[in-house]
Parts: C-alpha cells; sequence; structure tokens
C-alpha cells in the first residue's frame, strides 16, 4: 500500500512538471514573439506557478468548504489549463511546420511575432469549439444480439453513462441537459461506468434529488471510478445513494430474465488504502455462463483470465483524451479503443467517451455521449 501511495505520488509530481514546463513554452513564446521585458516575463512566470498549483489549492479550499474560491479557482484553473494545453500543441505543431518549409527551401514569411499571434488566435477558435462541443451530447446507439437471450423476451435498452464529473464545473444544468435526454431515450435500466462524481464534489447535495427522479424500469446500478475515491468513498456512495442508484462494488445482481449485471471497484481504492472490491476473477468463475453477463468496470483493461465468463465490458474512465491529441497518448496507456470492440477470447468491450467533462471544461475531438445499448434475443449463432 504504502509502495501504490509512493508511485501514486511520483506520478502526480511528473505531471505537475509537464504542466508546468509547457505553459513556460507558452511564456518563452509570448517573450519572443512580444519581446517583452523581464517585469512582464516575471508575472507570467508567477502565474504559472499559481496555475500549476491552483488543483491542490482548490483541493484545500473544499476542504474548508470555501464554496466560491472552489467556483472561481475551478473555473479560471481549469480553463486556462485547457487552454494552455491546445496553445502548446498548437504552437509546437506551426513551429514544427515552419522548420519543415525552411528545411524544403520555402520561406513561410512568418515573423517571430506573427507566428505567437496565429497561435493565439488559433488557440481561442479552438478552445471556444472545445466548450461549446463539450455540452453538444451526442446519443450513441449499439446493437447486439445473443442466443442466451431469452427467445420472445422484449428487447432490453441499457443507457450508459461515464464520467460525468458531477461538481464546481458540471452543475445542476448540464445535469437537466443529461436527464432530458436520457428521458426521451426511455431505457430500462440506466448504468454509470464510474466517476459520476468529481473530485471537486463542491455542493452535490442538490444534485442527488434531480438524478433520483429519473426512475428507469429495472433500475439505476453503478460502480465507482478514480474520482469517487478522491472525493471520498464514504461521501461519494451516499451521494449515489441518494440519486437511487445500487453501486456493485464485487457484487452481482440479476435485472432481466436473462441479464446480469456484476460490477467491480475502481483500484484507486486500494491506492489509497480505502476499501475496493476489485476481484472480478473471483465474481465471475463461479457464475453460470447461461446468462448473458455484463461487467461494469470504470477502467478499460480486460483481465484475460476471464475472458469467456462475460459478454459485455462496459468501461469510460479515457475520455477519448478529451482534448485532442491526448487521445493519442492515452492509448499508451490503455491501447483498447473507444467504442464498441470485440474481446480475444470472447465477448465484447464498449469504452464511453465520457459523459461530462473532467478538469478543463473543454472537448475537442472527443464528443461527450450517453449510450444507448439495446439487447435482443437471437435464435442460433453466436454472439453477434
Amino acid at each position: 500500500m504504502a509502495a501504490r501511495r509512493h508511485q501514486m505520488r511520483n506520478a502526480l509530481t511528473v505531471m505537475f512538471l509537464l504542466y508546468a514546463g509547457l505553459q513556460l513554452y507558452g511564456v518563452a513564446k509570448a517573450r519572443a514573439g512580444l519581446a517583452l521585458g523581464w517585469p512582464i516575463t516575471a508575472l507570467l512566470v508567477a502565474w504559472v506557478v499559481l496555475m500549476t498549483t491552483m488543483p491542490l489549492l482548490i483541493w484545500r479550499w473544499e476542504q474548508h468548504g470555501r464554496h466560491r474560491p472552489v467556483v472561481i479557482g475551478s473555473w479560471v484553473g481549469y480553463t486556462w489549463m485547457g487552454v494552455a494545453f491546445l496553445f502548446f500543441w498548437i504552437a509546437l505543431a506551426l513551429d514544427l511546420i515552419g522548420t519543415l518549409l525552411k528545411l524544403s527551401g520555402m520561406d513561410p514569411e512568418l515573423s517571430v511575432r506573427d507566428e505567437f499571434l496565429l497561435a493565439c488566435a488559433l488557440t481561442a477558435a479552438v478552445s471556444v469549439y472545445g466548450f461549446v462541443a463539450a455540452r453538444r451530447l451526442r446519443i450513441e446507439r449499439v446493437l447486439l444480439t445473443s442466443p442466451k437471450l431469452a427467445a420472445g423476451e422484449r428487447p432490453l435498452k441499457i443507457a450508459l453513462v461515464s464520467d460525468v464529473h458531477l461538481g464546481a464545473l458540471v452543475g445542476a444544468r448540464r445535469l437537466r441537459a443529461m436527464l432530458a435526454k436520457l428521458s426521451a431515450l426511455d431505457p430500462d435500466v440506466l448504468i454509470s461506468a464510474g466517476d459520476l462524481v468529481d473530485g471537486q464534489a463542491d455542493r452535490l447535495n442538490g444534485l442527488a434529488p434531480l438524478i433520483a427522479a429519473f426512475r428507469p424500469r429495472l433500475g439505476k446500478f453503478a460502480v465507482t471510478g478514480n474520482h469517487e475515491y478522491f472525493v471520498g468513498i464514504d461521501k461519494a456512495l451516499d451521494f449515489h445513494q441518494r440519486a437511487g442508484f445500487t453501486v456493485l462494488r464485487g457484487t452481482a445482481v440479476d435485472i432481466a430474465t436473462s441479464v446480469t449485471l456484476a460490477g467491480v471497484d475502481d483500484p484507486t481504492g486500494m491506492s489509497l488504502g480505502a476499501p475496493a472490491h476489485t476481484d472480478e476473477r473471483a465474481l465471475l468463475l463461479g457464475r453460470t455462463r447461461d446468462r448473458f453477463t455484463i461487467l461494469l468496470k470504470h477502467q478499460p483493461r480486460v483481465d484475460a483470465r476471464v475472458t469467456g465468463r462475460f459478454d459485455l465490458q462496459l468501461s469510460g474512465h479515457v475520455h477519448r483524451g478529451q482534448i485532442f491529441p491526448f487521445g493519442l497518448l492515452a492509448r499508451l496507456s490503455y491501447p483498447l479503443p473507444t467504442g464498441l470492440s470485440r474481446i480475444a477470447g470472447g465477448g465484447w468491450l464498449y469504452v464511453s467517451r465520457g459523459t461530462g467533462t473532467w478538469g478543463p471544461p473543454l472537448r475537442v475531438l472527443a464528443a461527450p455521449e450517453i449510450t444507448l445499448i439495446e439487447l435482443q434475443a437471437e435464435q442460433t449463432g453466436p454472439n453477434r
């Protein structure tokens, strides 16, 4: 446990250093492009230090119940984070393009100032696009058939949300928009694949009744994600209960004549020393294979030891990177694609792009989604 905590601290340290580094790259571009003197450069460096530590400040303010600083700090700090990410990638791309043009004998005819201003303009345009795109929920539809489903049984409609991240930035307005979409879909069951709440879980209490009022025919089920543990697992579980969710923590439940839901906790709990039920092998190996089994697991990793023991795994966590090109980097840690894919050894995996936003309130080439999965009976043949 101590080793896991040490690894997590090291990972966070590296992330903060990288974040500070890409901001300092932006400061260097601004200094060169606008011919800034040292006093203004020093102010920009101080701003970088403040923005780099802002997530820690927000966490501290939240612990002390300081609602207004949490909200203001979240909007300023995380919006800046998204803009800084975009500026870094755009400015770096312009640098590379300019270098390639010069090597090929072509003169881009852009001064350092013009290149900096172009990077700023492109960053502003993409940021506005990303802010709007983050609020345009898409409905993804998936149809699966299986001989395990009872003949004549009505199709089962499952609505999947993941990574909603309710908190200081994703509040009542966006939650109501999500619930309106869900109501229009009229699913039989609602599933949350983790991270329903966010690490900045400021003033969540008023949101639980909104979710509780949405009552699918067969209920609402969830598993924990890493942010449930960042919030505090007891607080997160209490919110889920008041919102009407049954949280599957190393447990399974039959929801239809031939359909079973099984769910495990996110392993982040073990790293933080909190109780976590992550043993999917123990959960699945003793169960009959005659039923269509859906495994709920926040992180999109497939345990080869239990393949063939479930028919469909539902996951989230990766947000498809949320801001391009982070999706390419996410594939290094989670090589499985978003959307629907076959699992070697049998079964399907569906990885959601996520319904809300973590951190920056932007999405670029990673549209938020609600997924409607329809299960239908099949007389013969393997799962399709």
